[in-house]
This record gives structure tokens, sequence and C-alpha cells, in this order.
């Protein structure tokens, strides 16, 4: 009966642990966002004015959105990684995973 009592409070603190990672990482999709709202207008406006997009900025837009699709994946109990700042910021080569 107490092992059965211990094995419902870890598994209880484990939940609620996850449950403050999960808050975190909400505020933190909040931000990025907002900073996925900026990176598009700025675009825009650069693309009104020069005609192309800035190269940069897009690198910029695809890890973002790459970063936003692991914090989902993570919100929604599809993954267990904690994503950036917990891991690296995700890279070219995983935005070719995602993709796939």
């Amino acid at each position: 009966m107490n092992t059965e009592t211990n094995e419902v409070t870890n598994t209880s603190a484990t939940i609620w642990k996850r449950g403050l990672y999960m808050l975190l990482f909400a505020f933190l999709l909040g931000v990025a966002k907002f900073v996925t709202f900026a990176v598009v207008t700025l675009q825009f406006l650069l693309v009104l004015l020069n005609g192309s997009p800035n190269a940069r900025l897009q690198l910029f837009g695809q890890s973002l959105s790459a970063y936003t699709y692991q914090v989902m994946m993570f919100l929604t109990f599809n993954d267990e990684a904690h994503p950036y700042p917990f891991s690296e910021w995700p890279s070219d080569s995983s935005i070719i995973n995602i993709a796939k």
C-alpha cells in the first residue's frame, strides 16, 4: 500500500513539475508570437520598400517557426523534450526534419 502511495506521489509531482514548465513555455509562446508579428511586419515593409525579402529575417522566421512548433509539441504532450532555453535554439537541420 505504501509503495502505491509513493508511486502516485512521484507521478503527481512529475505532473505538477511539467505543469510549471508548461506555464513557462506558454508565456514564451506568447513572446514568440509577438516577435513573429514584428518580423512579419518588418519583412512586409522591407518588401514594400526594396522589392525583395531580407534573407536573414527569412532564416530567423524559419527558426522562430520551428521553435513555436517545438513549444506546441511540448504543450500538447506530443514531445517530452523541453524547447529552448533548456535545449538549443532550432537550427537549419531541425527545420528540415520538422518539414518532413
